[in-house]
């Protein structure tokens, strides 16, 4: 079973990033996250949701 959160490094392990990578993008705002105190998490549902939005952007603007 997939957890429900994700860590910077089980994020960045899963889209095959390096976790400087993650830690820009959240700094940027380009990647839904939460914060508990210093902790930076992701949930599994958003991101998949994510993804899945990224992926219909790029294949309008290459199409």
């Amino acid at each position: 079973m997939q957890p429900t959160t994700l860590t910077v490094t089980q994020l960045a392990e899963r889209l095959g990033v390096h976790q400087d990578t993650i830690y820009t993008m959240v700094r940027q705002k380009q990647i839904p996250h939460f914060r508990i105190r210093s902790r930076i998490f992701f949930r599994s549902e958003t991101i998949d949701a994510w993804m899945k939005n990224q992926e219909e952007s790029n294949a309008r603007t290459a199409g």
